[in-house]
């Protein structure tokens, strides 16, 4: 029997499952983790914390996790309060409640691409009309075009990504707060790779006092280095808190994770203090990719999108043979590499020296 042959949904039919391969290679820069290791403090502080939640195992973890909401609450500022910190597993599962209480069948949602796959998915997944509009060449969002696409199709929800993945850009606040003002329903910024913003680039955290359906989306997967330990949360209004508990699976963080999740929160400073050495790599592989003559988008995040030219499937298998795993994100003549250790990087750079 094959997957056609069950009575799936007929949308789901035909449709790819979300994911990058992965291999077995000497350097791995395709899925935008931390390539730093936890230090042995950190990694001993998580084990004392898991440890101590396992004889009661047996027992349901704490349904709206809210001392993990609280220490992530405190880690933001802004003013904000364990009401305003929901958290699961991962931005996606953030991101699929949003999507299970504001979307659904019958209504829409609009985002604005190349931006992040599995936002049209995720909206798939929960019945929710996906209106896939453009930014501009250089990858940005013009505010006034931005309000057109929202006058054109009035959508219930819109997903904006700053920085952008897997463009690395960072949104320009006139076009945050232009959407916010024209939008009628709920607006979600995906700010997954906030912690690598260049200095001076404002986070939309600063609007939700005045915006009530802004809900700003992060995760401990990237900066945290915690892309194991599944957690991502937003920030927003109380009262959208309030609505995502209405469709949250009960129990659906485990006392495991918010145990985890807890103690590296609490141990943050030393898991960020790879997040400036990360940015120095983002910055030099920029620096020298453009002064090879590639065309290189500005990047926030802890990644690069470059342009390769001609059929960038060839240019990533050529990477691929010299033991680098980057990432074809399906954007023809472009490819997306992960920053990572000055060896991963060097080993990146010289392995580029080849698709000239």
């Amino acid at each position: 029997m094959r997957i056609d042959d069950l009575p799936i949904r007929d949308d789901l039919r035909g449709k790819s499952p979300y994911g990058a391969p992965q291999l077995d290679v000497a350097v791995r820069l395709n899925t935008n983790e931390n390539s730093y290791p936890l230090p042995d403090d950190v990694v001993e502080a998580i084990g004392k914390a898991v440890q101590a939640e396992l004889r009661d195992l047996n027992r349901y973890p704490d349904r709206d996790a809210v001392a993990l909401r609280t220490v992530l609450a405190d880690y933001l500022g802004h003013g904000l309060t364990t009401d305003n910190l929901w958290a699961a597993n991962g931005s996606n599962e953030v991101q699929q409640q949003l999507l299970q209480a504001f979307g659904g069948p019958g209504r829409t949602a609009l985002g604005f691409g190349p931006s992040y796959s599995m936002h049209p998915l995720l909206a798939l997944g929960t019945g929710t009309e996906w209106i896939g509009a453009l930014r501009d060449p250089d990858f940005g969002l013009d505010p006034d075009k931005a309000v057109a696409e929202l006058a054109k199709h009035d959508p219930d929800l819109v997903f904006l990504c700053s920085p952008n993945n897997p463009t690395g850009t960072a949104l320009d606040p006139e076009v945050i707060t232009a959407v916010l003002e024209r939008a009628r329903g709920v607006v979600i910024v995906d700010e997954a790779y906030a912690e690598f913003a260049r200095a001076g680039t404002p986070s939309a955290l600063t609007l939700l006092s005045e915006h009530p359906r802004l809900v700003v989306s992060r995760t401990m997967s990237k900066a945290f280095g915690f892309a194991g330990g599944r957690l991502g949360y937003f920030a927003a209004h109380p009262a959208v808190v309030e609505a995502i508990q209405l469709v949250r699976l009960p129990y659906h963080l485990s006392a495991l994770t918010q145990a985890a999740a807890r103690a590296a929160v609490a141990q943050r400073d030393a898991l960020l203090a790879t997040v400036e050495a990360i940015k120095e790599q983002r910055d030099r592989i920029v620096r020298t990719l453009r002064e090879r003559g590639y065309r290189v988008a500005d990047s926030d995040a802890n990644f690069v999108l470059f342009e390769v030219g001609g059929d960038q499937k060839i240019a990533w298998q050529r990477l691929l043979d010299q033991g680098v795993l980057i990432r074809d994100v399906g954007l023809p003549g472009w490819l997306r590499v992960t920053a990572g250790t000055p060896a991963e990087t060097d080993a990146f750079l010289q392995a580029t020296e080849a698709l000239k």
